[in-house]
């Protein structure tokens, strides 16, 4: 597979199809089928009016995008698309330098929805979606977004400065990586009319939120191990939660028996027995993975004690009192939870974090990667061996 090489080969290859001339044109037709046959795993399907073909540019007019699922279900209609630099690869793929997407400005009653600079570059179409790992895979380098604005009754409620999304390919074509970014992301929940939602709102201070989501991590297709690095969202005066956490079995394979079954569940949305028939086999396709190790992570910025007042208001206590409360209650919780030795270290790590709110962690490290049906039947038979099964321990303030 040819996606992802330096720069100087992606200008080599576009040239020699400047020189090759009519012999080599674009088949528009060809590349639109393709971009359906990497989409139809997932239910979603391309039609256009008609096709050109402008030099490197393939302009595609009257397109409708839909997904598979209740025939009331409209499809998305765009009036013209033009996928920008397509060079087609001896194998029969196509690589399209970029896309563009009309601005999205939606009206519906009193609520409008505006998205602009949306964007796709670096996106490479197998030639032959059914071909053997990472070559059946379509990719992008890089989706943007930029300003998201929702407003209601003209006020706004809702809005994102940018959110970014990039892939990449290890040098030897087993690994693919991403990362993605969305910063400005503002909320505010000072039009929320319930009085007694209202006033919780503005008792734990989010009346507004400001914060930013990221997140990174690797697939390594073959043996199917992906590691999230780190899924964060993180809001100012609120605090930061962060999940991380690495699978192993979750190959291509597994991928695509799981889109075929969420493929006969959407074309099949009243049928309770063969929702049920789907359901099931999903579940006994996800038996085929294992755990490797999992971490949640949660850094306080002033959320705590603000829940703590709230809740020791409620019953007639003040935030400390209430604090006192919590530590108390959570042993004999724990103890229906039947968690075994790792009741004393919960409630120690609580006791730190409520006396002193600066973080806690919950981490799994098994010294094995565990499959998840071994961990489903601990759960129910023996939730007591579960902390030693998955190596599990939880901390605070470190």
């Amino acid at each position: 597979m040819t996606l992802y090489r330096s720069t100087r080969i992606l200008l080599a290859g576009a040239a020699l199809c400047a020189f090759t001339g009519p012999a080599l044109a674009l088949d528009g037709q060809d590349l639109l089928k393709k971009i359906n046959a990497s989409f139809a795993t997932g239910g979603t399907s391309i039609t256009a009016d008609s096709i050109e073909v402008d030099g490197s540019d393939v302009i595609l007019k009257g397109l409708k995008l839909g997904v598979e699922g209740p025939a009331a279900e409209k499809p998305l209609a765009l009036e013209e698309l033009t996928l920008q630099g397509v060079s087609e690869e001896d194998d029969g793929s196509y690589y399209i330098e970029r896309v563009e997407f009309p601005e999205v400005n939606v009206t519906e009653e009193k609520s409008t929805f505006k998205v602009q600079d949306l964007y796709l570059s670096g996106v490479y179409v197998p030639g032959d979606a059914n071909a053997e790992g990472i070559d059946s895979l379509m990719f992008y380098e890089e989706a943007h977004s930029g300003p998201v604005d929702v407003t209601v009754d003209g006020k706004p409620v809702f809005s994102m400065a940018e959110a970014v999304g990039t892939m990449g390919l290890s040098e030897d074509e087993s690994t693919i990586t991403f990362e993605g970014t969305v910063t400005g992301v503002k909320a505010d929940l000072s039009t929320v009319e319930d009085p007694k939602a209202k006033e919780t709102i503005a008792a734990l201070g989010l009346t507004s939120l400001d914060g930013n989501m990221n997140m990174s991590g690797s697939w390594e297709v073959e043996s199917g191990t992906i590691d999230i690095e780190d899924y964060s969202i993180d809001f100012a005066n609120v605090g930061k939660l962060s999940l991380a956490f690495s699978m192993s079995g979750y190959t291509l394979d597994l991928v695509k028996q799981m889109q075929e079954q969420a493929r006969m569940m959407q074309a099949q949305p009243q049928n309770e027995q063969a929702q049920q028939a789907a359901g099931l086999a999903m579940l006994g396709l996800v038996q085929q993975m294992s755990l490797v190790d999992a971490q949640i992570r949660f850094e306080d910025a002033g959320i705590t004690k603000r829940g703590l007042d709230y809740a020791g208001k409620s019953q007639g206590a003040d935030g400390a009192t209430m604090g006192q409360m919590v530590k108390g209650m959570v042993p004999l919780l724990l103890a229906q939870a039947k968690l075994g030795a790792l009741q004393n270290e919960v409630s120690a790590a609580v006791n730190a974090y409520i006396d002193d709110p600066k973080a806690l962690t919950i981490a799994a490290a098994p010294a094995n990667p565990i499959a998840f049906p071994m961990i489903m039947g601990a759960a129910m038979g023996a939730p007591e061996t579960i902390p030693s099964l998955i190596g599990l321990k939880v901390t605070a303030n470190d």
